[in-house]
């Protein structure tokens, strides 16, 4: 995780004239990139400062609300410009005042833009989701643990007598060879993974279906050696476990942009 800590500036609210940013991009002239933008296809454009830029669109001083027609405009701004440039994503939502704020922005925290620029060029993020269906799996367990085997049969044979403490014994037993799979499979991934990806990030699993979400840095070149690799553990766990793989998108899990902001 890159860190880049921007200044203090001062947001006003109520007033026209404000700046949405979407991302911070290395380029010394100004560029335009379509009507693309948050809030029925805004004009997407950049303000520059030096060789830094800030890809922005015009807006009301607002909170704008995380619907998926928003966040899929910020989200395809940044895959648009990304085509292109080396790009360090900002938050949803990220809106400045004026465009001095913004060039303000680009000026104060220059050198540590510059600085995650250079660390994430020409990189970019993929997404890998694991999931298993989880009855199936406890029920091969039933069938090829011994102990659990035992258990199960133990309990299904007293069923008129207190099966509690083997209820639980074998809930417990469960719960243990679960974890201790999951854990394998993921280590396995990732060692799989290790050598075609820059670094990775692991994020909280999603219910319990979900035993791994992680994301990846890829050198743009080595996208298809990554693929490739995908495709090699899908095959290999093929009728065991489930991949969603998505990207590429900018950098979202490998930079981390902090606003201090000083409200009037």
């Amino acid at each position: 995780m890159v860190d880049a800590l921007s200044p203090e500036l001062t947001p006003a609210a109520g007033i026209d004239g404000g700046k949405y940013v979407y991302c911070i991009i290395r380029n010394d002239r100004s560029r335009e990139f379509g009507e693309i933008g948050i809030g029925s296809g805004a004009r997407v454009y950049t303000v520059n400062h030096n060789d830094l830029a800030a890809v922005v669109s015009d807006t009301p001083i607002v909170i704008y609300d995380p619907t998926r027609e928003n966040v899929l405009a910020h989200e395809f701004v940044n895959e648009t410009v990304m085509k292109e440039f080396t790009v360090i994503p900002m938050s949803f939502g990220t809106v400045f005042r004026s465009e001095d704020d913004v060039t303000e922005l680009l000026r104060s925290t220059y050198q540590a833009f510059s600085d995650v620029l250079d660390k994430m060029q020409d990189k970019i993020e993929f997404g890998l989701k694991v999931l298993w269906d989880r009855e199936k799996v406890i029920a091969n367990l039933e069938r090829e643990n011994d102990e659990i085997s035992r258990l199960k049969d133990e309990i299904s044979r007293h069923t008129t007598t207190s099966t509690y403490f083997a209820r639980i014994q074998l809930g417990r037993l469960v719960d243990s060879a679960l974890e201790e799979m999951s854990s394998r499979y993921v280590a396995d991934i990732h060692d799989a993974l290790k050598p075609v990806a820059v670094a990775s990030r692991s994020n909280k699993p999603i219910g319990d279906k979900m035993i791994m979400n992680a994301a990846f840095l890829v050198d743009r070149e080595k996208t298809k050696t990554f693929d490739d690799q995908i495709s090699d553990i899908a095959k290999k766990y093929e009728n065991k476990l489930s991949f969603l793989y998505t990207g590429p998108w900018p950098p979202y899990n490998f930079v981390n942009i902090r606003l201090k902001l000083e409200r009037p």
